[in-house]
C-alpha cells in the first residue's frame, strides 16, 4: 500500500502571514489538529499544529525559565523560543523543517518515518506542491475498513504445527519452541515456559495467525529468571 492510496487529498493550509488566532480557529473549524504552511506560489514551507500553540503568552503557558535551563540552552534557544510564545503571525510559531513523502511512498516507510520523527502528520508532495496528507487518523481508518481474511484451506495437523513454527522462526523474543508446540485436529497446544508475559502473549498471537488453526491452547508458564536460577529456556 503506499502513501496516495490512504492521504486526504482535501488539504486544509494555512499562509505564513496569517495570525496565530486565525490559524487556531481554522483547526478548530476543520477539526484538525495541524496544517501545512504554504507559500503564495503554493509550495510548503512549513508546518503548524497544536502543539505549537502550547506555550502562549496570551494564556500565560509560557515556557517556565531557570538560571540553569538559560546556561545549557544558550541565548538563541531562548530567543527561539520567546518568538514561538510571543509571535502573531503563523511564521513565527510554525516548524520550518517539513518531513514530507510522495504519493509512492511505501506506507511501511511513511508509518517509520513518523515514530521515528515523533510527528503525527506528513505532507504528500508533488513539485513542492501539497496534493495530501497522512495522519495518524488515515492509519486508523484503513485499519478499520479491512475486511477480514478469508477463511484458509483446511491442512493438516503436521502443517499446520510447520506453519507455527516457521511463524516463531527469526523472532528474537521466541524461544526454542519445537517440542513444545502440539496439533490435533486443527487445535494448537502451546506448552513450555517463557521469561515474560509479554513473550507468552507473543506466542499465542503468532499461533492464532497461522491459516488453518481453529484454536490456540495456552499451557505456558511464565517462569522469571531468579525462579529457574538463571537457567534457560
Amino acid at each position: 500500500m503506499k502513501a496516495g492510496d490512504i492521504m486526504t487529498r482535501n488539504v486544509i493550509t494555512i499562509d505564513a502571514d496569517s495570525t496565530v488566532a486565525q490559524a487556531a480557529q481554522r483547526m478548530l473549524d476543520h477539526r484538525i489538529s495541524g496544517m501545512p504552511v504554504v507559500d503564495d506560489s503554493g509550495r510548503v514551507i512549513g508546518i503548524i499544529s497544536e502543539g505549537d500553540l502550547l506555550h502562549r503568552a496570551e494564556t500565560g503557558t509560557e515556557r517556565r525559565k531557570s538560571w540553569w535551563l538559560g546556561l545549557v540552552a544558550g541565548s538563541s534557544s531562548q530567543a527561539e523560543n520567546f518568538t514561538r510564545e510571543h509571535g502573531r503571525t503563523v511564521r513565527d510559531v510554525m516548524s520550518a523543517t517539513v518531513i514530507s513523502v510522495d504519493e509512492n511512498t511505501d506506507l511501511n516507510e511513511v508509518v517509520h518515518m513518523m515514530e521515528g520523527k515523533r510527528i503525527k502528520r506528513v505532507p504528500v508532495l508533488s513539485n513542492r506542491q501539497v496534493v495530501g496528507i497522512i495522519s495518524r487518523a488515515n492509519l486508523m481508518r484503513v485499519l478499520a475498513t479491512m475486511e477480514p481474511a478469508a477463511a484458509a484451506p483446511a491442512a493438516d495437523d503436521r502443517t499446520i504445527r510447520d506453519r507455527v513454527l516457521q511463524a516463531y522462526k527469526g523472532q528474537s523474543w521466541a524461544p526454542d519452541f519445537g517440542e513444545n508446540v502440539v496439533v490435533k485436529d486443527g487445535v494448537v497446544h502451546l506448552w513450555g515456559s517463557v521469561r515474560t508475559e509479554s513473550q507468552r502473549q507473543a506466542l499465542l498471537v503468532g499461533a492464532r495467525n497461522v491459516a488453518g488453526v481453529r484454536e490456540v491452547v495456552d499451557h505456558i508458564d511464565v517462569v522469571s529468571p531468579v525462579a529457574e536460577g538463571f537457567v534457560g529456556w
